[in-house]
């Protein structure tokens, strides 16, 4: 089979497109994968030579009486015209769109041709793309079960949020801490705000470090905070003199979980499917402008489960951070239970389900 996906815009919707690219390649379908002009989409696909890249200009979808709505459906209409000149040389069999107005040109491209059309929505809440494109398509797969109120028309299936295979196995701790530079006989916390960093995550772990209420003795830090807040994080951690590696972006994302032993993140869906994966426990604090406050409900999820605490952003100041940190810290019992409670909440077929329904699909 030819097979399209759309995944581009956030690592959330590129790096589970990867995921599933990886099985239908391995199965000897022929996958090209659409993404976005942004900096993220090339620097995450940086020596991925299997798939075959295209880019879109799409962006997302305004407020209805938003001047912007202009520039939304002239962006769009240039998404949809390479998208069917495309499809009239490649000829899918089927279209995948894994989210966000990037997916929306090649689902319609490809419902125009006739060929089965399926979304994922990985989120709790879908946004405005996916409840357009779960109107469009044959099929929505979905990551939490929760979702599927939102498509009451839809035929939908609970596939879980695919993860790359680049993160199927653990690293030894000792390896992953050694390639970051860090000791073995500490606690290791890894900080991300998602593929680009999160500013209010990166602020509030920096005023925990400045508070000198972080235990320099007992914990280590892997901080991916994306490139604006690089420089200043490095020098508050060296400042209260505790143990870092801070880098903008991570291309061996297997390490560092391997290396933790408490997550401080986002709650976007691919970041809880990746840290559920690895049976981590986390500390959430939800994007407050996220679409529909979906961040919110997905780490709510996760926490009902037993596997992670959620912070609001507007409440956490360095002094909490840090004693919450310290209290996790010493309460093993309380960590094991988590990682124990995490590693139920991630699917670990969501990709081989997902090309699964793709191959066995039927109308």
């Amino acid at each position: 089979m030819k097979i399209a996906i759309a995944g581009g815009g956030t690592g959330g919707h590129l790096f589970p497109a990867l995921a599933v690219g990886e099985v239908l390649l391995e199965r000897g379908h022929e996958v090209l994968i659409f993404i976005s002009e942004k900096e993220i989409d090339t620097l995450a696909i940086r020596g991925r030579t299997e798939f075959r890249f295209e880019k879109l200009p799409s962006v997302g979808m305004p407020r209805l009486l938003s001047p912007a709505m202009l520039t939304f459906f002239k962006r769009f209409n240039a998404s949809l015209s390479p998208c069917r000149r495309i499809f009239n040389e490649f000829k899918p069999d089927a279209v995948l769109g894994m989210g966000g107005f990037t997916s929306t040109p090649p689902i319609l491209a490809g419902k125009l041709r006739g060929v089965p059309t399926f979304v994922h929505e990985s989120n709790a809440i879908p946004g405005k793309a996916n409840r357009l494109n779960g109107w469009l398509v044959d099929e929505v797969l979905l990551g939490f079960k929760e979702c599927q109120r939102f498509f009451p028309k839809a035929r939908c299936e609970v596939t879980g949020t695919p993860i790359r295979r680049s993160l199927a196995e653990p690293y030894p701790r000792e390896q992953a801490l050694a390639a970051f530079g860090l000791d073995p006989e500490r606690q290791t916390l890894l900080v991300m705000g998602g593929s680009q960093g999160a500013h209010g995550v990166n602020e509030a772990m920096r005023a925990a470090a400045e508070s000198g209420r972080l235990d320099a003795s007992r914990w280590q830090v892997i901080h991916l905070s994306g490139a604006a807040d690089r420089e200043s994080l490095a020098a508050a951690y060296r400042k209260r003199a505790i143990v870092a590696h801070v880098a903008a972006f991570c291309h061996e994302m297997g390490k560092a979980y391997s290396a933790a032993d408490l997550v401080l993140a986002r709650s976007g869906a691919a970041s809880i499917s990746e840290i559920s994966h690895f049976g981590l426990p986390a500390l959430f604090i939800p994007l407050p402008t996220a679409a529909e406050n979906h961040q919110q409900f997905n780490a709510e999820i996760i926490a009902r489960a037993g596997a992670a605490e959620v912070l609001k952003e507007s409440e956490t100041t360095g002094e909490t951070l840090a004693a919450k940190i310290a209290s996790l810290g010493s309460d093993l019992e309380r960590l094991r239970q988590m990682a124990a409670a995490s590693r139920g909440q991630s699917p670990e077929d969501a990709a081989v389900r997902v090309a699964d329904t793709i191959e066995h699909f039927k109308r």
